[in-house]
């Protein structure tokens, strides 16, 4: 890749400590002064590729209820030169993606190494409206109950316990990686729909429609089961309820996991035995089932937990140097015709929050 010369910010070099650690060690054929690189590939088959860059980013610090003052923190981020499928030219093209991962290379993770924020931070993905809440630190305001973070594990991934379609259990025991009644779960906002195991999926789908004897299902676009309907999907389907460890429960709503697709109603729900994301005993829980909910990420003691939400009202954050306690409100982000038209919203949230970088 050709030298770049930059006016602002600082290239990385693949001799740095930062590009060994996301190479997993030292990168073979560096030479001196030669940039990091990265090739990133997504769930969904799109990709990007570039280099990295050290710069000073601002961001929005909570000063007092629903105020904010400007604050910064040196951050390594990628530079995309090229992106595929719906990262690139598209409709549904992105100004770019921002990591809250677990891994130390993270946004969230630099910040709060860097003593600036608290390695936690919670969204509220507004399903109705678009838009929501972001925020970095403590929320103390709804109460959120938590389930334990899988250790090890590079995604936010908890164990599921039981799932539960109106009142009817399905069957988790045939999971052949020896965890029993429990099934290792991703919870990833960057994913818009759920992937289920084939031997979740099916089930988990007859029983929806068990009310429904004379629907007729079929596949639109190869990829997603729909059917028409007129009424009211809220009384004509059952909800789907997770059960997770500390008794931690996620309800999903037939609002929530039927999408209009054309003049089709569809399921949010996928198989994952049939899609790129496969990881066949794994379920994938994306955007779908997250929205209108306050999800909490809290990487200090390791947790995450949920409360349904009004995404469109305000959260209470408190200030871990000061004490205090103060108001946080949503963003407001256009809300595109469909939920697939709306992908990866909380990295578009992420991104209306960081007004620019500074040299």
């Amino acid at each position: 890749m050709p030298e770049k010369r930059l006016s602002w910010g600082k290239l990385v070099t693949c001799s740095s400590e930062f590009c060994a650690e996301i190479n997993g060690g030292a990168v073979t054929g560096c030479k001196a002064n030669a940039t990091c690189l990265y090739n990133e590939d997504y769930g969904d088959g799109s990709y990007s590729i570039g280099y990295f860059v050290m710069d000073v980013v601002q961001y929005d610090s909570v000063s007092g209820d629903l105020e904010t003052k400007l604050a910064n923190g040196s951050v390594i981020f990628g530079c995309g030169v090229k992106q595929s499928s719906n990262l690139g030219s598209s409709e549904e093209a992105l100004d770019g993606i921002l990591g809250f991962g677990k891994s130390n290379s993270s946004v969230i993770s630099q910040l709060a190494s860097s003593g600036n924020v608290n390695k936690m931070f919670a969204h509220c993905l507004d399903g109705d409206n678009g838009g929501g809440i972001f925020a970095i630190g403590h929320v103390v305001q709804p109460k959120v109950n938590s389930t334990p973070l899988i250790q090890d594990e590079p995604h936010y991934s908890a164990n599921v316990t039981g799932i539960e379609v109106g009142t009817q259990f399905l069957n988790l025991s045939t999971n052949t990686h020896g965890m029993g009644d429990k099934r290792r779960t991703i919870i990833d906002s960057g994913t818009t729909l759920a992937y289920l195991p084939d031997a979740i999926y099916k089930p988990m789908i007859n029983e929806i429609v068990a009310g429904q004897p004379e629907l007729r299902l079929h596949t639109l676009h190869e990829q997603y089961t729909c059917f028409e309907y007129s009424g009211s999907v809220d009384d004509g389907f059952p909800a789907v309820t997770f059960y997770f460890e500390n008794t931690l429960s996620l309800k999903v709503y037939p609002h929530d996991y039927l999408f209009v697709e054309e003049d089709f109603l569809c399921f949010g729900w996928q198989n994952n035995g049939l899609d790129s994301l496969s990881t066949m005993d794994t379920i994938l829980l994306g955007d779908l089932v997250l929205s209108n909910k306050l999800v909490l990420y809290d990487l200090e003691n390791q947790t995450i937990g949920w409360t349904e939400y009004n995404c469109s009202s305000t959260i209470k954050l408190r200030d871990e140097i000061t004490g205090s306690v103060h108001l946080v409100g949503p963003h407001s982000i256009p809300s595109a015709g469909s939920r697939i038209a709306r992908r990866h919203l909380l990295s578009l949230l992420v991104i209306a929050l960081i007004h620019r970088i500074v040299s």
